[in-house]
């Protein structure tokens, strides 16, 4: 049984009001709370939220966080871009007050199962995947979390019978208290947000907390070929591994071309590794992860087999934007971190240019020196961490500053021949120039699809008769 809590009454603050402290400020609301939303941004940037808020009998502290707000609360729920150690939830915290993250108050309204995917890379394709096969299955699905919809936004959605598929950050499960997911999925740890976790180990602690306190009736999903993975191997739920490189005793592996699942002593061969459209070694890992969790949640093998092959990937992942005049265009803006720009390069032999940069997240980018040098002919630097980049990059790669992803494009177009690829994986944050990753995405594609519209005409004029 979930612990129940009844939102009636209760002295409820939202920290944030972005995206999903609007979503979560509105469900209390609606479940009569007294609801409280405090943001260090003044009114005239949160002119919409606060409108919203305020229709609904919210009350609201703007332009900063006072203690005795914070204090005089029964429950807080800070967004997962507030930091837990913001000194009013310190505050909060020595007076005893619960502070949870958004999905520790969803899970407990949820109904239905959970599939909770988390780790450092990979995180949005896996849960598209697990989503798409286990609709292959019949199995009604939700898709929430870190991908894009707040996860409280969808509980009223949820019933005995369905299966929400939730992908969590290292935010969100740093404040969480008794969420327990039936199957939990960690694909990978490497650094990352070093801006906001003390050290990579506590990101790493941040992570795995997604296992505390499942039971054994509950599954955990972990990468065989991670080096330190079975250091977060939880003790009480059934582990499953998924592998690349070795056969496992529980969970997805590769034998030659085949992708086998095994459970119990029992082998079944899921599909052939030609049936993986995705491209890149990474998403091999990906497939092998959504697989076993959705196996583990109900799927069939048949379904399996019809999700990997159908899954036509997610926008902003290695997503082919465009061809123009001969050259390749691939936005991977969803490369946030330097183990995603490696999974990218990875995923191509050679003929790159490609455009890193944005905000730095306390990042060594001397690790793409080696990569970039086999495979890329040049690098194109936006952004704020341009400078940073460079020092780390000296001597591996012609490197240009471009400053905007505008310019970038327009140079990457000019410098490349055909038969090379232009890539969009930054490894940095979008924040300096963008409101997120997706809208540097969508960016990016525009401006290539700009520039095909553009090279088009010049070819279609150049090619009409002269009168």
């Amino acid at each position: 049984m979930k612990p129940a809590i009844d939102l009636t009454g209760k002295r409820v603050l939202v920290v944030g009001l972005a995206r999903t402290g609007i979503a979560t400020a509105l469900f209390c609301a609606t479940r009569g709370a007294h609801v409280t939303a405090s943001e260090e941004r003044p009114e005239s940037e949160v002119a919409e939220a606060v409108e919203k808020l305020r229709a609904a009998g919210c009350a609201l502290e703007l332009g900063g966080h006072t203690r005795r707000t914070f204090v005089e609360q029964d429950l807080i729920v800070p967004s997962p871009g507030v930091p837990p150690e913001l000194p009013q939830l310190e505050a909060a915290r020595a007076e005893g007050i619960p502070i949870w993250s958004e999905i520790e108050l969803a899970w407990r309204f949820l109904r239905g199962r959970m599939v909770a995917i988390t780790g450092s890379n990979g995180k949005t394709t896996t849960t598209s995947l697990v989503a798409h096969i286990l609709e292959s299955a019949g199995v009604p699905v939700i898709v929430a979390g870190n991908i894009g919809t707040p996860l409280i936004s969808r509980v009223a959605e949820s019933s005995d019978s369905t299966v929400t598929v939730a992908e969590v950050s290292s935010f969100q499960l740093e404040c969480i208290h008794d969420l327990r997911p039936d199957v939990g999925v960690l694909l990978n740890l490497t650094p990352d947000h070093l801006d906001r976790h003390a050290s990579f180990e506590a990101y790493s602690r941040a992570k795995a907390r997604m296992f505390e306190n499942q039971t054994e009736e509950d599954a955990a999903v972990l990468n065989a070929d991670e080096a330190n993975a079975s250091q977060y191997a939880p003790s009480r739920p059934r582990v499953y591994w998924f592998s690349r490189a070795k056969h496992v005793s529980s969970g997805t592996f590769l034998r030659g071309d085949e992708v086998i699942f095994r459970r119990d002593g029992t082998e079944t061969v899921l599909l052939r590794r030609g049936e993986i459209g995705l491209r890149g070694d990474h998403n091999v890992e990906n497939i092998l992860a959504a697989a076993c969790a959705a196996l583990l949640a109900g799927a069939t093998p048949s379904a399996v087999a019809t999700g990997v092959s159908t899954f036509a990937g997610v926008e902003h992942r290695l997503e082919f934007v465009s061809e123009v005049a001969g050259v390749s265009y691939f936005n991977d803006s969803k490369a946030t971190n330097v183990d995603a720009t490696l999974k990218a390069l990875d995923a191509f032999p050679a003929g790159l240019l490609v455009i890193l940069g944005g905000k730095d997240k306390g990042s060594d980018y001397g690790i793409l020196r080696k990569a970039l040098r086999e495979r890329a002919r040049m690098v194109f630097l936006i952004g704020a961490a341009a400078e940073k980049i460079e020092s780390q990059l000296r001597g591996a790669v012609p490197v240009v500053h471009a400053g905007t992803l505008e310019r970038a494009v327009e140079l990457a177009s000019e410098s490349a021949h055909p038969g090379e690829t232009v890539l969009l994986a930054p490894a940095c944050a979008s924040f300096d120039q963008f409101k997120n990753y997706e809208h540097r995405g969508r960016v990016f594609k525009q401006l290539v699809r700009r520039l095909a519209d553009t090279t088009t005409a010049a070819a279609a004029n150049h090619a009409a008769p002269k009168t």
